[in-house]
C-alpha cells in the first residue's frame, strides 16, 4: 500500500474580526487557536482551503 502525501499546517493569524467564511475554512481546517498544528493529507480540497486563508495558516512541511 502507497504513503498518502500530507502536508503539516500551522496556524499563524487570528480569526478574530475576520469573516464567518474564513472562521468556518479554519475549524474545517482543524484548527482554532495561534501556532496550532495539524497534519492533514494533501488532497486538491485541503490546498484551495488553505489558499483561501494564506494570511491565517502557513504550510511548514510537506511529507510523503
Amino acid at each position: 500500500m502507497a504513503k498518502k502525501k500530507t502536508i503539516v499546517v500551522k496556524q499563524i493569524g487570528s480569526p478574530i474580526r475576520r469573516p464567518v467564511s474564513q472562521r468556518a475554512t479554519l475549524k474545517g481546517l482543524g484548527l482554532n487557536k495561534m501556532n496550532r498544528t495539524r497534519e492533514l493529507e494533501d488532497t486538491p480540497a485541503v490546498r484551495g482551503m488553505v489558499a483561501k486563508i494564506p494570511h491565517l495558516v502557513t504550510i511548514v512541511e510537506e511529507r510523503g
